[in-house]
């Protein structure tokens, strides 16, 4: 009897969850991306303009633990230069070791190290930043309902809050979080970044270059897959009409046979 009234009020509480879920749906800001259908590809403006924001913005608090600086360097990524992608991965102090001397050591970063963490564990990412741990940016617009869209919308979603919302210290008002409460202050603002291909840095801009480089971190091969999406596509295509002719053909002798 236990056992029951345990499930049923588990599935009470789902039920609440799922309508509350439901009440607070936010209407999302909408971008028509590059990268979306069948035929999407990935702006290279965009994602290396997307990854000078994560670098001078992002990557004080952000990790990308699943990448590497050889992937700036990839097919359908940036696609920075070999030697640009070396000179980026060589701007950064990597811990290395133990040496011969069973020491840590530091050197210059090489394609084949993992972008660097900002912290040295975890507990200290969370000191720095009031108790709460910045996820770490690889796959973030697939771990978020809304992916990229959403992304965008909290970016540009940063607003003071109306007289009758109280917010405790550490913590932002932001139109389209959930709950409309955010600890992450306003990472961006109209020409914190001078891009070098002279772009103008706007809110808006920035938001959406850093937000297509996201989306290729998460989908590295989205271009490769969208490729081989369409050449299947049309070859069931060709085979469906093939079959179509050879079953027309079998069965227009054997009804002559008839």
């Amino acid at each position: 009897m236990k056992k029951i009234k345990s499930i049923i009020f588990t599935f009470i509480l789902i039920f609440n969850s799922n309508l509350a879920l439901s009440a607070e749906k936010i209407d999302l800001l909408k971008v028509d991306w590059s990268f979306n259908g069948l035929f999407g590809t990935f702006d290279r403006g965009s994602l290396q303009r997307g990854y000078q924001v994560y670098t001078e913005v992002c990557a004080s608090c952000h990790s990308m633990k699943h990448l590497s600086y050889r992937n700036l360097a990839q097919e359908g990524g940036p696609e920075f230069s070999l030697e640009e992608a070396k000179a980026i991965a060589a701007s950064f102090i990597v811990v290395d070791g133990p040496d011969e001397y069973g020491e840590m050591f530091e050197r210059p970063g090489k394609l084949s190290d993992k972008f660097v963490n900002p912290y040295l564990n975890d507990n200290e990412a969370k000191s720095a930043n009031g108790g709460a741990y910045p996820p770490d940016m690889s796959v973030l617009v697939k771990a978020r309902g809304g992916g990229a869209n959403y992304l965008y919308s909290v970016l540009n979603g940063y607003e003071e809050p109306p007289a009758n919302i109280e917010l405790d210290d550490g913590v932002y008002y932001n139109k389209y979080m959930y709950g409309n409460k955010i600890k992450m202050a306003n990472p961006l603002d109209d020409g914190i970044v001078e891009y070098n291909d002279g772009t103008e840095a706007t809110i808006e801009q920035m938001s959406k270059d850093v937000v297509t480089f996201l989306t290729w971190a998460a989908e590295p091969h989205l271009e490769t897959r969208h490729r081989i999406g369409f050449k299947v596509i049309v070859y069931l295509i060709i085979l469906s009409i093939l079959v179509y002719f050879s079953m027309k053909r079998i069965w227009s002798r054997i009804e002559s046979e008839v």
